[in-house]
């Protein structure tokens, strides 16, 4: 066996080990709140129901769920397009725990609301038949509907300088998709977690730094299931609270150029795997 033969089986060996102490698995699909949350997220969402943890997340600036989305020079698929969903069926059999966020930015790239929530029912779907516990943010519609005219068009410009929607326009879609995730919700048996305006920034969409920690407890305490294991999780909070290795998009363009990088590709401090989609 050769040198590097030898470190592939080690590597292999490596993996299989790790695998084999997971806890279990978390999903997360959003984009810009929960891509600058990410380590928080998982966190919280370990806080409750124990770890370490199998994370597959696709998340990014800017993300569409169903479409391919541009930021710059950087190009993602949607989130329904991306590699994990052929990872989650792929993976053994682990208590999963998905949250799903973000969901207002397809608006603003001119999708209609029923084309939204067909997307975000196909991502449920998917999630259910791997009985997953399932917590989904709705749109911060209060936020949403209180942006006066100069702030709604100077943040549009700002975060979606290609849309041409008036606030009107967009406060009519916003409405729509979140009374259409209160009834689907009523009819998929998922939680639905409504956000408080005092979370948000002020361009009505983001959060604000100084909320993050309490509104992502807020919104992961809906996993929670054995107290035991929340406080187990929160005496090691401080231990696999830092990066290893921080993860890197399985896919993606920069430039125009395809990028590819092997999954899972990042890591916690207690072992927990992140691959990014």
């Amino acid at each position: 066996m050769t040198s590097v033969e030898t470190e592939q089986e080690d590597d292999r060996s490596e993996q299989a080990t790790r695998s084999s102490m997971l806890a279990n698995r978390i999903v997360l699909l959003g984009a810009s709140n929960l891509t600058l949350s990410l380590r928080l997220a998982i966190q919280q969402i370990q806080h409750c129901c124990g770890g370490p943890s199998e994370v597959l997340a696709a998340v990014g600036h800017g993300r569409s769920y169903g479409q391919s989305s541009q930021v710059l020079i950087r190009e993602l698929p949607g989130i329904i397009e991306s590699g994990l969903w052929s990872q989650l069926d792929s993976g053994c059999a682990r208590p999963t725990y998905a949250l799903l966020t973000d969901i207002g930015n397809d608006i603003l790239y001119g999708y209609q609301p029923a084309q939204i929530l067909q997307w975000i029912t196909w991502c449920i779907d998917q999630l259910q038949r791997q009985s997953a516990s399932i917590v989904v943010t709705n749109l911060p519609i209060t936020s949403i509907e209180s942006l006066s005219e100069w702030r709604y068009q100077f943040f549009r410009n700002v975060f979606y300088p290609f849309c041409q929607l008036s606030r009107r326009e967009v406060i009519e879609c916003a409405r729509a998709v979140h009374q259409g995730l209160i009834q689907l919700a009523a009819r998929k048996h998922y939680v639905l977690c409504e956000q408080d305006p005092a979370w948000m920034s002020p361009d009505g969409i983001h959060y604000a730094f100084g909320s993050r920690r309490r509104l992502y407890q807020h919104i992961c305490k809906h996993f929670s299931e054995v107290h035991e294991l929340a406080c187990r999780a929160e005496r090691k909070q401080a231990f696999f609270s830092s990066w290893q290795q921080r993860p890197q998009f399985a896919y993606k363009k920069m430039w125009g150029k395809e990028r590819l990088c092997p999954q899972p590709s990042g890591l916690l401090a207690d072992n927990t795997v992140v691959s990014l989609y």
